[in-house]
């Protein structure tokens, strides 16, 4: 078993056992126990009470978080020459076609998402194999595969942000920075969770957000009152 070390222990002290924190404990109490050198990302972990493995119970959806999420997103528009200056001028980091596909077929993933058009995805299906496990691929449901190509930049840049249950019902994601105040991390959390709360399957029995957890990197986790935050 690992060695506890100081930090480690100086935040589980201020971590009282069995406790539900509202959101609004937790947003202040996040900051406080984290120790780290860099500026952490606040995350939030969501258990659902819905089975992945049956289509009709797989939440996923997009969420543009009021006070975005404290990273610099980097963008990557595959697109054809008339919406190049469109990307250019909505903050895309990277704009092209031919070029970039090549680029990714040799392993290039130094970007955050891929945005693309309609009649771009055809060129791109080959590359299912480097941007599926790592995230990049574009998606309609997420927004990211649309005409609209300044739009969709736009809001990537501003904190829009796409997310899906795992295999194990539980939804992760980042919804901010350690340096937010409290105000904005319980903001993001609870725009967060009110669109979870939307995409509840029709199909799904019983209770259907079992728990939530919000820390930050390397923090422990701080058990939420769920109530406090759909109110």
């Amino acid at each position: 078993m690992s060695k506890l070390t100081k930090n480690k222990k100086l935040a589980l002290a201020k971590i009282e056992n069995g406790k539900a924190y509202t959101i609004d404990e937790a947003a202040q109490l996040v900051k406080e126990i984290t120790f780290t050198k860099f500026d952490a990302s606040v995350d939030i972990d969501v258990r659902l009470g819905v089975d992945p493995r049956k289509a009709n119970q797989m939440v996923r959806g997009v969420v543009t978080l009021p006070h975005g999420t404290g990273k610099e997103i980097r963008v990557l528009v595959l697109c054809t020459p008339d919406k190049a200056e469109e990307a250019k001028a909505a903050g895309a980091d990277y704009v092209g076609l031919e070029e970039y596909i090549e680029k990714l077929k040799s392993g290039w993933t130094d970007i955050d998402i891929i945005i693309t058009m309609p009649a771009i995805m055809g060129k791109i299906g080959a590359l299912g194999r480097i941007l599926g496990p790592r995230g990049l691929m574009p998606n309609p449901k997420s927004g990211t595969v649309t005409m609209e190509i300044g739009k969709a930049v736009q809001e990537v840049k501003q904190g829009k942000i796409d997310f899906k249950v795992d295999k194990f019902g539980i939804v992760h994601t980042s919804i901010g920075k350690v340096n937010f105040d409290a105000v904005k991390i319980k903001d993001n959390a609870r725009e967060f969770m009110a669109t979870i709360q939307k995409l509840k399957p029709a199909s799904a029995k019983g209770t259907y957000v079992k728990s939530v957890y919000l820390s930050s990197t390397m923090s422990p986790g701080i058990k939420l009152d769920v109530k406090s935050l759909l109110d």
